[in-house]
């Protein structure tokens, strides 16, 4: 039988090999630590041999769900496959083996990448300005939000609240509150809209902007943005667009001709960056004339000699992140668009939008649309009808692993009681799409059925069902030692 932990495979008969002149107790290499620095007890870590390393990380990477092993209908997250040449370009020797501290004459080729991606993006978003330093989407949220305050500030006046509908991303209120301001709740109308008379009566001189997902997490593009762009914008307020699912917009309409002075953009959702467990992600942001002054430093530039890193950015909110960002990400990005193109990026957009509906025209009738508007990207169903048989949408997402897919997000956006957010993305296939349809009809069979075989779910992976709110309150990760 495999053992879980390494620890357990620790023996203390197994003999250290050294290369000649390196061992740790030698007088050259205790010469090179200084006395400080020199530990004064062993390390607490299990001997093992190579062999049985290997083997053990191995088997414990093919019990990991992943894109690569199969379908990853995580609603809001945008987890599609991602091409594998953009990690080998990724590899190449002049981004991988450059340091941060090198000289700009020496690293031109990755500035030379950095600029053409910034303009790519700024392109495809519509902006004026943008900067790739944000390490993820919510990291690009709390800049968007520090430079919006920063440009009530410079007019001589302190605005501390961020209009955030229901719909919106759970990230959305803390990167306000982070960012000094308070978040206040605008509701949604029977369509999945922005109510635009509760918007109304919560629109005063005190309001600094709005944070709007669109397409919201509910799928659906906000039909009423020109109303809301004018509203926000005839009290001086400013238009920030949560850009997580920008997969749906691609080459389709662009946010900075909506009327949106500021937006983030997910490169690890929308671009081709390893999302969940592969990390790090990449959150740039990009802004129109009113803040472009406001961008974080360095930016990156274009003159005579070449590419560098400027800071005469007048009311910079400054540094977000040590050096210029995720670079490994940002080359992922890069070759990303420059393969698809235009009319590729478009098709991708298109295609997700496709699967999506396809999707939901398989499986509305199993479950309760909440909303019957036509979704973009990714639609949420309800299972509530499945209450009188005493499951859950806790239960039905268990039970999905154990036909080999990953669980879409559940109760999640709140405004849906007992949530089910698809989002198959465009890179799967019909094929796929029919088959996890299959799935959750045989799901929902087995609900009204036999209720306790969804209770006892997933019976198939390698780990049960824990007690999550158990795990939550009493967290113990200390490794102890049965021997």
């Amino acid at each position: 039988m495999y053992k879980e932990l390494i620890f357990d495979l620790h023996r203390e008969t197994l003999e250290k090999h050294y290369f000649p002149g390196e061992q740790e107790e030698s007088p050259e290499v205790q010469a090179l630590i200084p006395e400080k620095l020199r530990r004064k007890r062993p390390l607490d870590l299990p001997e093992v041999g190579e062999n049985e390393v290997v083997r053990h990380f191995i088997r414990l990477s093919t019990l990991n769900y992943h894109v690569d092993k199969g379908m990853y209908p995580l609603g809001s997250c945008t987890m599609k496959y991602n091409p594998k040449v953009n990690e080998d370009v990724s590899t190449l020797p002049g981004f991988a083996q450059i340091h941060p501290h090198q000289p700009a004459q020496t690293v031109q080729g990755a500035l030379q990448l950095m600029y053409e991606l910034q303009e790519y993006l700024k392109e495809i978003t519509g902006m004026v300005g943008m900067t790739l330093q944000p390490a993820a989407g919510a990291h690009g949220e709390l800049t968007g939000c520090l430079m919006i305050r920063k440009y009530h500030e410079t007019k001589g006046r302190h605005r501390e609240v961020m209009l955030v509908p229901d719909s919106a991303h759970g990230t959305n209120p803390a990167s306000v509150a982070i960012a000094g301001m308070r978040a206040v709740t605008v509701k949604s109308d029977a369509n999945g809209l922005v109510d635009l008379e509760d918007l109304k009566q919560k629109l005063d001189e005190n309001v600094a902007g709005i944070m709007l997902t669109n397409p919201s997490t509910l799928g659906i593009f906000e039909r009423n943005i020109a109303t809301i762009e004018k509203m926000i914008h005839e009290v001086d307020a400013l238009m920030y667009m949560d850009g997580a699912n920008l997969n749906a917009l691609l080459g389709i309409v662009r946010p900075g001709d909506l009327g949106f002075d500021v937006i983030h953009l997910n490169l690890h959702k929308t671009f081709s960056v390893p999302h969940g467990g592969g990390g790090p992600g990449s959150g740039p942001v990009g802004v129109s004339e009113r803040l472009v002054d406001f961008l974080p430093i360095p930016v990156v530039r274009k003159g005579e000699a070449g590419f560098f890193l400027a800071e005469d950015v007048p009311n910079s909110i400054g540094r977000m992140i040590t050096f210029y960002g995720n670079f490994a990400a940002l080359v992922r990005a890069y070759n990303y668009i420059r393969v698809n193109g235009p009319q590729g990026l478009r098709a991708i957009a298109e295609n997700a939008i496709i699967n999506a509906n396809y999707l939901l025209k398989k499986t509305a009738h199993l479950l309760e649309l909440p909303y019957k508007v036509t979704p973009m990207h990714e639609f949420v169903l309800s299972g509530e009808p499945l209450r009188q048989y005493g499951v859950k949408t806790l239960d039905v997402a268990k039970r999905i692993l154990d036909y080999g897919f990953h669980a879409p997000t559940v109760y999640f956006p709140l405004i849906v009681k007992e949530a089910l957010m698809i989002e198959p993305t465009e890179s799967e296939s019909k094929e796929m799409l029919d088959q996890f349809a299959k799935t959750l009809e045989k799901i929902i069979e087995e609900a009204q059925s036999n209720p306790e075989l969804l209770h006892q779910a997933p019976t198939k992976t390698p780990v049960r069902r824990i007690d999550e709110l158990r795990a939550n309150k009493q967290l113990d990760v200390q490794y102890k030692n049965q021997n």
